[in-house]
This record gives C-alpha cells, sequence and structure tokens, in this order.
C-alpha cells in the first residue's frame, strides 16, 4: 500500500473503530478492548512503517482538493515531528487500552468509553499529521468535544460533570481564539497550507498582525496545554476514569498545545514578544504547579500537578528560542510522557485494589504490591530526575539552558535560580509519593485489602519503566537517531550540536541538579510535619485556586450579565422576540447597500405587469393581511390564510416559468399546513382572550408598530429583488449556470444541477441544518406533558363528544380524525400512488423539475395522509419507518458521495455524468449527483416524520391524559 493511503489509513481507522465500537453490546468488554486495541497496534505499525520514509527529511504526504477556490484542501503531511507525537499517540495508546481493560468495571458501558477513546485518539491523530491550519484547527477542537465526554465518562458523577464542563468551557474558547489566529496567518502569509506557512518567517516578522495573531496562537496552546493562568481546569479533569487520566495527561490532550508551540516554533519563535509571554507563562506554571503538587492528598491530584509543572517547563523552554532549547524541550516531552503514564497507571491500580486515593490513608503498601511499588518507585525517580533515567538527562539539557544567555534581561538572568527551585520542588513531590505510598506502618481502614493486579494490568507499567531506563543508560542507541530525526524536520540545515552523554563532568547544571536533589530531600522532610496533618491544599496559593475565579466569572456570564439581557429582550411571546430578529436582519440588509451602493445598474426594463397577475397578488397581499388580522382572533382561520398567500406564490412561480420552484413550494405547503394544524392544538392560549370593543392605545401601538415593520422589511427585500433582476445579463450569475448546467453537471435542470453539484456544499450544510432541527423538535417536544384542561377548544370537545356518541364502540386513542376525514380505504390506496409519484420525481430531477428535496416532501406527505387515515394508533403501531436511520442514511450518503470524487482526484462533491445503455430502454442519464440527491431525499423523509411522530405522540397522549382524568387517574 502506498505510503500515503498509510497515512489516510492510520488518520480513518481510530473513527472507524469508535463508529464499531459505539454498535457493540453494553456489557462487551472484552470484545469492545480487543477492537481498540487491534486499531492501536495497526495505528502503531503503520506509524512505524512510515518510519523509513520519514527518515530520508521528506514528509509523507496526501492531498486532497476540498475548496480550491478559497485555498483549503484536506492534507495530511507526516514529517519527523508528527511522526513522533503520533507513535506517541498509537503506542501509549495500546498500552492504556490494555490497562483499561482490567480497571474498568464489567458492570460500566465499556464499549461506549473505547468508543470515545478511540475517537479521541483519531482527533489527537488529525491534529500532528493536519498539513493544513485550518483542518488542524477542526482536528483541534474534536478532542476537545471528545475529552470533554472521556472526563465525564460516570456521567452519575457531579464532579465528573463539573470537570468536564470546566475542560470544555477553557480549551474550546482556546480554540476559537487559535481559529482567530489561524486566519490572520493565512491572511499574512496568503495560504494556510502549512508548508507555506513554514516558509514563511519573513513575511510573519514584518507584518503589522504579528502579535495579534501570536497572542492568540499563545492562548489556543496555553488553554490547552494547561499553562498559567488556565491551568486549573487540569486538576479537575481528575474525575475521569485513570486510564483517561494516563492518556491525557501523557502522550495527548495538554501534549497538543505542545506539539502547536513546536509546529509553528520555526516561524514565530526567536522574537521578542515570543520571549516575553511564553516564558513568564512557562515560568510561572512549572513554579506554580511544582509548588502545589507537594500539598495534594489525592495521588491523582498530585500527578495532576505535576503534570503541569513538566508542562510549564516544556513551554519555559520553547520560550526560550534557542534551537538547543528546542531540543531539550521535544526530549523531555517524550519522557514526560513515558513516565507520566506508567505513573498515572500506578495511580490507578493502587485505588483499584484498594479503594482509595487519598495520601492519608495510604500507607506501607511495599509489604501487599511490591512489584507494582517497584515501578512506581523507579517513575517517579525518573520524574524527579535521577541519574540513569530519562528524565536525569532531559533535565540537565533544561539546566543547561536555564544558565546559557539568550536575551541577558533580568527574566533571563534569574531563570538558573528559578530553574533550581523548580528541581527541589520536583523532588520533594516525588518523594512524597514514594515515601508516603509504599513506606511507613500499614495502612489501616481501608475499604480493600491491597495486592497485586493482574499481571497484564501491570504489564503497560513494566514496558514503560524499561523504556525509562534504557533511555537512561543508552540514550544514543534508543531515542537518539528518533530525536535526531524530529529535529532535522523542525530545524533542517540549522540543527545544533547536541550530545545526549551521561556524563559531561562536573558542570554547572550537575551543581545545580545535586542541589535539587540534596534541597528535595531536605525540604520533604521539613515539611512532613505539615503534609501528615492532613491539611488540603497549598498554603499561600489556597486563595487563589483557579476554580473560584472560573465559576465567579462563569457565574457572572451566566447569571448577572443573562438574567440582564433577559429583562432587556427577553418575553414570553414570540412576536417581540421575532421584532428584535426581523429588525437585526433588515440592518444587516441595508449596511453593505449604505456602505457600497446598489449592486449594478438596473438598466434593464422592468416586465409588464398583467391583470390578471396584478389581481392574483392582490388576493395573496389580502390573504397575508387577513391572516394577520384573524390571529388574534382565530389561529385556524389564520392558517388557511397563510396556506392562501403560500398558494399564490406557487401559482407566482408558475407564471414566472420556475416550475422547480413551485413543485417545491406546493409540497411544502401541503406538509407544513398538516404539521402546523397539529402544532396550532399546543400553542399557549393568548393573554388578550377577550378584546374589548376598542383595544388599548398600547395595543394599537404595537400593531402599527409591527405593521410597518413588516411593510419595510418586505418593501426593502422587493427593492434588493428587482434591483438585482434588472441588472444587465453579462453581469448576472444566473448565465453562468445556464451555460454550464449540462456542459459541467450533466442535467438540463438548472436549479437542481446548482442544488447538488455547483453549490453542493451549500446544500450539504442545509440538510445538516434541517436535520439538528428535526431533531430539535423531537427532543422538545418528545417529554412535553400538557395539563389535560388544556387539551383542545371547547369546539373540539363537543364535536369529539358527539363523536363518542355515535360511535359507542371506538377504540381508546381514537379521535375525531379517525371518522370524520376522507374513508381510510381511499386514504390507504393513495400510499403507493403518492410513493410511485415520488420515485418520479427523484429520478426526473436533474433533468426536469423534481428532484431529491421534493421527492422527499412527497413521500412525507404519504406518510402524513397515511396518518390523517388512521389517527394517532397508526402512528405508534404500523410507522415503521425508523426515521433517525433515515437521517443518518442521508447524511452519510450525502458526505460519501462528496468523498468519492477525491478518489478520482478531484475536489470534494465534484460531481459526474454519463449516458448507460440499458437493456430494451436505451441510454439513460446518469450522473454521481443522483447519489447526493438520494442523501437529500433519505434526510428530508426522516426529518418530515421525525417531526410528525413527535407532533402525533403529543396528540395520543393527550387523549389518553383526557381519558384518565375523567377517570380519577394519573396518566404517565
Amino acid at each position: 500500500m502506498p505510503n500515503d493511503a498509510l497515512l489516510l489509513a492510520a488518520l480513518v481507522l481510530p473513527f472507524a473503530g469508535s463508529l464499531l465500537a459505539g454498535f457493540l453490546p453494553t456489557h462487551a468488554r472484552n470484545l469492545a478492548a480487543a477492537l481498540a486495541g487491534s486499531v492501536a497496534l495497526i495505528g502503531c505499525a503503520i506509524v512505524v512503517w512510515l518510519y523509513r520514509s520519514v527518515a530520508t527529511d521528506v514528509p509523507v504526504r496526501l492531498r486532497a482538493d476540498w475548496l480550491p477556490s478559497l485555498g483549503l484542501d484536506f492534507t495530511l503531511r507526516m514529517d519527523g515531528l508528527s511522526w513522533l507525537f503520533a507513535l506517541l499517540i498509537f503506542g501509549i495508546g495500546a498500552l492504556v487500552v490494555l490497562y483499561a481493560r482490567y480497571y474498568m468495571s464489567a458492570e460500566d458501558p465499556v464499549p461506549r468509553f473505547f468508543s470515545f477513546l478511540l475517537a479521541f485518539m483519531g482527533s489527537m491523530v488529525g491534529v500532528v499529521t493536519a498539513g493544513n491550519l485550518i483542518q488542524l484547527v477542526f482536528f483541534w477542537e474534536l478532542t476537545s468535544l471528545f475529552s470533554f465526554l472521556l472526563i465525564g465518562y460516570w456521567h452519575h458523577s457531579a464532579q465528573a460533570r463539573d470537570g468536564a464542563r470546566m475542560a470544555l468551557t477553557i480549551t474550546a474558547a482556546g480554540g476559537l481564539c487559535l481559529f482567530v489566529g489561524v486566519l490572520l496567518i493565512g491572511r499574512i502569509v496568503g495560504s494556510y497550507e502549512l508548508d507555506e506557512v513554514l516558509a514563511a518567517r519573513d513575511l510573519l516578522d514584518n507584518s503589522n498582525l504579528y502579535t495579534v495573531a501570536l497572542v492568540l496562537i499563545l492562548l489556543g496552546a496555553f488553554t490547552k496545554s494547561a499553562q498559567f493562568p488556565f491551568h486549573f481546569w487540569l486538576p479537575h479533569a481528575m474525575a475521569a476514569p485513570t486510564p483517561v487520566s494516563a492518556y491525557l495527561h501523557s502522550a495527548t490532550m495538554v501534549k497538543a498545545g505542545i506539539f502547536l508551540l513546536i509546529r509553528l516554533w520555526p516561524v514565530m519563535a526567536g522574537t521578542d514578544a515570543w520571549f516575553y509571554l511564553v516564558v513568564p507563562a512557562g515560568l510561572v506554571t512549572l513554579l506554580l504547579g511544582a509548588y502545589s503538587a507537594i500539598f495534594q492528598q489525592d495521588l491523582k491530584g498530585l500527578l495532576a500537578y505535576s503534570t503541569i509543572s513538566h508542562l510549564g517547563l516544556i513551554t519555559l523552554l520553547l520560550g526560550l528560542g534557542s534551537p538547543l532549547a528546542l531540543v531539550a524541550a521535544v526530549f523531555h516531552t517524550v519522557n514526560h510522557a513515558i513516565f507520566k503514564a506508567s505513573l498515572f497507571m500506578a495511580a490507578g491500580i493502587i485505588d483499584h485494589e484498594t479503594g482509595t486515593r487519598d495520601l492519608r490513608k495510604l500507607s506501607g503498601l511495599y509489604k501487599y504490591m511490591p512489584f507494582t511499588a517497584t515501578l512506581a518507585m523507579v517513575a517517579a525517580a525518573a520524574m524527579a530526575g535521577v541519574p540513569l533515567l530519562n528524565g536525569f538527562i532531559s533535565k540537565e539539557m533544561f539546566f543547561a539552558e536555564a544558565v546559557a544567555d539568550h536575551t541577558g534581561s533580568l527574566l533571563d538572568d534569574s531563570l538558573p535560580y528559578w530553574a533550581t527551585l523548580a528541581g527541589v520542588f520536583s523532588v520533594t513531590y516525588s518523594l512524597r509519593f514514594i515515601l508516603g505510598v509504599f513506606f511507613g506502618p500499614p495502612p489501616k481502614d481501608l475499604p480493600h485489602t491491597p495486592h497485586e493486579p493482574a499481571h497484564w494490568m501491570r504489564f503497560p507499567i513494566e514496558f514503560l519503566v524499561l523504556i525509562c531506563l534504557l533511555i537512561g543508560i543508552v540514550p544514543s542507541l534508543t531515542v537518539g537517531p528518533l530525536l535526531a530525526t524530529v529535529m532535522r524536520s523542525i530545524l533542517g540545515s540549522d540543527m545544533p550540536y547536541y550530545s545526549l552523554a551521561l556524563w559531561h563532568g562536573f558542570t554547572l547544571p550537575l551543581f545545580m541538579s545535586l542541589i535539587a536533589l540534596a534541597g528535595g530531600v531536605l525540604l520533604y522532610f521539613l515539611l512532613r510535619p505539615y503534609l501528615d496533618s492532613g491539611i488540603e491544599g497549598p498554603p499561600l496559593v489556597r486563595a487563589l485556586k483557579g476554580q473560584r475565579i472560573f465559576e465567579k466569572i462563569l457565574t457572572t456570564i451566566s447569571l448577572q450579565w443573562a438574567r440582564r439581557a433577559e429583562v432587556m429582550f427577553g418575553t414570553r411571546r414570540l412576536q417581540p422576540q421575532m421584532r428584535i430578529v426581523v429588525l437585526l436582519a433588515v440592518l444587516a440588509a441595508l449596511s453593505p447597500i449604505v456602505l457600497q451602493g446598489l449592486p449594478g445598474n438596473g438598466t434593464l426594463a422592468g416586465t409588464p405587469i398583467e391583470p390578471g397577475f396584478a389581481l392574483m397578488w392582490l388576493i395573496g397581499m389580502g390573504c397575508a393581511l387577513a391572516a394577520a388580522y384573524q390571529a388574534k382572533y382565530h389561529r385556524f382561520a389564520a392558517l388557511v390564510l397563510v396556506g392562501g398567500a403560500g398558494l399564490v406564490t406557487c401559482v407566482t412561480f408558475v407564471w414566472l416559468s420556475a416550475p422547480d420552484l413551485a413543485v417545491t413550494q406546493l409540497l411544502v405547503e401541503i406538509v407544513t399546513t398538516v404539521l402546523l394544524l397539529l402544532g396550532l392544538r399546543w400553542l399557549p392560549k393568548r393573554i388578550e382572550d377577550v378584546y374589548p370593543t376598542r383595544p388599548p392605545l398600547s395595543t394599537l401601538i404595537r400593531r402599527y408598530v409591527d405593521f410597518g415593520i413588516a411593510s419595510a422589511f418586505g418593501g426593502i427585500l422587493a427593492f434588493l429583488s428587482y434591483s438585482l433582476m434588472t441588472r444587465p445579463l453579462p453581469e448576472s450569475v444566473s448565465r453562468f449556470f445556464v451555460e454550464r448546467a449540462y456542459t459541467e453537471g450533466g442535467g438540463t435542470n438548472v436549479v437542481n444541477v446548482i442544488l447538488v453539484d455547483f453549490r453542493g456544499f451549500d446544500t450539504m450544510g442545509e440538510i445538516v441544518v434541517l436535520c439538528l432541527a428535526a431533531l430539535t423538535v423531537f427532543a422538545l417536544l418528545r417529554r412535553f406533558r400538557p395539563a389535560p384542561e388544556s387539551v383542545g377548544s371547547p369546539e373540539q370537545q363537543r364535536i369529539q363528544d358527539a363523536y363518542d356518541d355515535a360511535e359507542p364502540d371506538r377504540k381508546p386513542g381514537d379521535t375525531v380524525t379517525d371518522y370524520m376525514l376522507i374513508p381510510r380505504l381511499v386514504m390507504n390506496w393513495m400510499f403507493p400512488v403518492i410513493a410511485t409519484f415520488a420515485v418520479y420525481l427523484f429520478m426526473r430531477g436533474h433533468d426536469l423539475p423534481g428532484g431529491g428535496f421534493a421527492a422527499g416532501i412527497t413521500l412525507s406527505i404519504a406518510f402524513v395522509v397515511q396518518y390523517m387515515a388512521s389517527g394517532t394508533r397508526w402512528v405508534e403501531d404500523h410507522l415503521r419507518v425508523l426515521p433517525l436511520r433515515w437521517m443518518g442514511l442521508g447524511i452519510i450518503t450525502s458526505a460519501s458521495t462528496g468523498i468519492g470524487s477525491w478518489w478520482f482526484g478531484y475536489p470534494f462533491l465534484t460531481s459526474h455524468f454519463r449516458y448507460l445503455e440499458l437493456p430494451l430502454i436505451g441510454k439513460v442519464p446518469m450522473a454521481s449527483a443522483l447519489l447526493f440527491d438520494l442523501g437529500v431525499f433519505a434526510l428530508v423523509v426522516g426529518a418530515t416524520v421525525l417531526i410528525l411522530i413527535a407532533l402525533a405522540h403529543q396528540s395520543l397522549r393527550s387523549s389518553r391524559a383526557s381519558q384518565a382524568a375523567e377517570g380519577g387517574e394519573t396518566w404517565r
């Protein structure tokens, strides 16, 4: 398989595995774990295989046209840097899956857990392999979404829900900042392609937008990688299951921000703005995280704050701007991923086997679980920077860069002291992890008797600790070649000389390491009485908890500001809200006209108005005005009049030779009229049930104001339409579509070709919006419980009572519609006729009036007719269209049609047409857009039927609720 196909497979495989895992039975833990483990191992094998190509310093690329007119393409790019991160994502992901198989309870919905985990894995792979900055932002936001689902996996826990919400709020807000920053970079460079951005250092440096873009990019990176002042969300993410914590803190999520800083380092680092923004943030995060870790009483909390500290260390190194500091940052990123994943898994084993993570209850566990204790101690020693372990080498490189001269500023000159202090803190919290958990008196009052876990649960820690030892003892033979490949992909020919030797003589960095080790041990024993006292949280900074600040901001926005906005703009009535929406739309439409004038000259003469056409429009306007007048007295009459205005619009389309629009308008009018009829009975009673002889002055003013707004809005739209339609034809965009509809789209129906070909991307977005609207209607109505006395009008009740007397043998749930409409038999006969007509409209749509949307509405009418014939019982007992599956099939079919064009080297949603020779029929025109139209058809049917089911079930509930109320019972 070609390398570009393998690269695509590495991205698609986790998402495909996630989809499969989501359909597994709830308690199929072994099968879900096997699926997730296979996906991670296959992905890891693909990445290892691609190393041969990456090592030649030629990135592996895959490119497919997406929106070439906007400079947006789907691009995958794997160089040394993305290869390293992909290896961490898949490699540690495979170990986490194995660990989670034994950690997760069989009572949990484990397939759902692995589905979220695989989707998150795929999102991270998308971030590191993105060859386009817009594409990178897309996958970046996906990581925020799926991390939210993982952190809140135990959604029955309020702590998990709060932690997930906090993580999503912070990281998604940073993602929006990143998106704006990426747009600015694209504006400066003229492209979003990563290769072109990385080659545009001079353009960025000389741009006035550099500082603004830099701040926005850093906000995205800092929020994702938990840098001060956005660090507080990470400890609260500890409410997630430990496998999630191990994965998020080591190879993914928080490393996404680090990856972004490294990726853009060649073109954005080295400036004063970069130094003074990145270095202070990294330094404060380094010290604050290490200091806070010392005083945590929760084992995972200690590791969480240590993660914050090490992320600050990496950020500080990247902020220094020197190539050697970049080497140290990349190296420590790898080391941190290895020892932090093993530490979190060890903490999970301790929690799993003892039933607690409270350091005040844990002690002397070495006697009960010596193997796990030994592994955890080695990993903790690597975190502290003990010699012969991987953390020691990268820590020495950090100290060496701290003492080097970069800017000669006070901040730069003080770095050696701050670095040594951070080293002291890291030894202290590592020592607390070791001595506080594994040594001391035997534990008391633990929920479970501690013991060693299953061997395969411990195997991931054994494997990672072995890597810690190998890198720490023979770094040049293990990680050396990989690190060199990564650095060449970032720095190219500017590679500095660096050594991974264990001994460099008696140097200042070595002296700083000795001070850190000795100072850390001394500080631990000095603080031990305070730590053993059980006080929660670090002194001095306890009052500066980020959670309190976050909750205060959230409360201010969601309560105080929201309430003020509700008082100013909110209302229980729809009309005032519509007034605001319409006014904003008018202002938005007028602003470009005021600033730039009308488009075109409007030199063509208008079409003469014939008397019949004018009379028809007078009737339509009369219906509209009468509907507005009747709305205050009789909603049903208003709906009939609205239908009359819609019918006039339909005839207008026919008059003006727009049969496609006429057919669609007529079909939509039929469906919406029935659905509105079903919905009318659920509208609340009007505030003014009985009007006086003359309405009050305030009511008259409100009506005249609404009439003026509506008239102005309609007049503006009419004026704009007239201006556009009277432009000279060479300036009209319609000529472009008319001339190319058949030659490039393969259809003579210009409207349909525009929808499924030229503007297919817009249509794709529109059907997604329709899908969301249908789901929203269903979600709002499915739990709606109207009061029995509010159901129906007195007139409806009297008619129903009359038919109850006439039909004493009627079944429970039957309504008036079951007996007073067109005979049911005739309406049942209409179903196949209407369905056949829908197929006819669908098949002819590319060349003649029709298409997927019109056909979908037509088939929906068939289901509506069946509902009208058989009432709500038919909806419950006989409607088997499964609308959610139809909607999902529609989205998948439309998207797959667009993606299929990539296989032939064309942009997304490019259509192809040809004539097929069929037996007995002859030549038949066929276009790939037919499949796209099929997706539109399926989604329209599913969405319409879903809304019908929601409204029809409400009708059934009301009937049963009324019967229960009459019998003195409570209906549920």
